[in-house]
């Protein structure tokens, strides 16, 4: 488990876009391999996020892109830990891509957004993960997210 003091060690991200509250687990594959690692992290969605001011505050939902980057960075913390590495050693993971993004409900103040991630590929600097988001056991979002790790 982690809890946000390390996240932040693994994460550039600061308030308001540091979208991992906690770290569940994290599951190195069976083989020591980098595919098939996985990640399970959750994000407690609040009323108090500023993005709920502008959007609809009258029904306020989470904007589907702020569910995509958490997912991201969920992924990001599983390849840095990976890796063994932190944006303090020089390297950060950029997004780059998404395919096959499904947005199946709204995420909404008082949810608390579950986050998984595996590893499907890595090639070069190039990662490829699988992501999927859920709300009391339901998928509310997946996709395949692509990330270049850059040496900065």
């Amino acid at each position: 488990m982690m809890e946000i003091n390390e996240i932040r060690e693994f994460l550039p991200h600061r308030y308001p876009f540091l979208l991992v509250d906690r770290v569940v687990e994290i599951i190195p594959s069976e083989d020591g391999e980098l595919v098939g690692s996985r990640i399970s992290a959750y994000k407690n969605v609040t009323i108090n996020e500023p993005f709920f001011n502008g959007h609809f505050p009258d029904h306020p939902i989470m904007p589907g892109v702020l569910i995509i980057e958490a997912m991201a960075q969920a992924a990001g913390i599983l390849g840095f830990k990976m890796i063994d590495k932190r944006p303090e050693d020089g390297a950060i993971y950029y997004f780059v891509g998404t395919e096959k993004l499904r947005l199946k409900r709204p995420v909404v103040p008082g949810d608390r957004l579950e986050l998984n991630a595996s590893v499907l590929s890595v090639k070069r600097n190039i990662w490829k993960f699988e992501c999927f988001a859920l709300v009391e056991g339901k998928e509310v979002a997946s996709t395949v997210i692509t990330c270049a790790v850059r040496e900065v």
